[in-house]
């Protein structure tokens, strides 16, 4: 798969993702009626469904990353070559403000505007180390394992960490800093941004080094996050599949 195809499919993906979460976001604030929790629930499963989708559409182009934490654990590894790496963090950035603006204008909400929304505090920051920590712990651990199960897992996992976290799982440095930009239900404080992304990275690095020593081959797999990027290796997948 060429390079260009590579970004394009990180941009636009996370775009798409950016419009599920702050779209559903303002949805489910509009249509809850003040219910905090039913504003919580849409915004959970509208994100949850479109990760399991985007992944699976985008997998095979360029490994449906969208996160910058899942494309710099995936270089340590090996997987994403360190020349690639810039390149994805951009297009993942850029994609995520196209998204939240796109959210905006679908519901004539003012274009990136700074969000007031809070989310300070001890409690959020490892909030948001346990929501990667998880994360990656996922992603790591299916790939082994059973890796064409990893969009659906991941879809789970995001879902559940709505709920199971207090800072709701942003788990993504890109997502977190689009989302400042953004004031609505799904919106961040910017200068909540800089602790979250510490977190998130921290907890992405955790479950790398945990993941790495319970699985020794894990460099050998991480060509194949978050699904296999060539058409060569869903080739072989395929045949694994037929044959065992």
């Amino acid at each position: 798969m060429s390079f260009s195809r590579k970004i394009v499919s990180e941009a636009v993906g996370t775009a798409l993702l950016l419009v599920a979460v702050v779209g559903s976001g303002i949805m489910g604030e509009r249509l809850a009626g003040g219910n905090i929790a039913i504003a919580l629930l849409a915004n959970t499963l509208s994100t949850g469904a479109a990760l399991v989708a985007l992944i699976l559409a985008f997998g095979p182009i360029s490994g449906a990353h969208f996160n910058p934490a899942v494309t710099l654990a995936d270089a340590s590894q090996g997987g994403v070559p360190w020349k690639e790496v810039p390149a994805y963090l951009a297009a993942q950035v850029f994609g995520a403000f196209v998204g939240v603006g796109a959210a905006d204008l679908m519901f004539a909400e003012p274009l990136y505007s700074l969000s007031r929304h809070t989310r300070a505090g001890s409690a959020q920051i490892f909030s948001e180390f346990i929501a990667t920590f998880g994360l990656l712990s996922v992603i790591w651990g299916c790939l082994r394992l059973r890796g064409t199960m990893v969009p659906f897992a991941v879809g789970a996992y995001i879902t559940a960490a709505y709920w199971f976290t207090a800072s709701t799982s942003f788990a993504n440095p890109a997502v977190t800093l689009a989302r400042s930009a953004s004031d609505t239900f799904a919106g961040i404080r910017f200068a909540d941004v800089p602790s979250f992304v510490i977190a998130q990275l921290a907890g992405a690095a955790a479950a790398t080094l945990l993941f790495r020593w319970l699985i020794p081959s894990l460099p050998r797999e991480a060509s194949a996050v978050l699904v296999p990027h060539s058409e060569t290796e869903l080739h072989q997948q395929k045949r694994q599949t037929v044959h065992g």
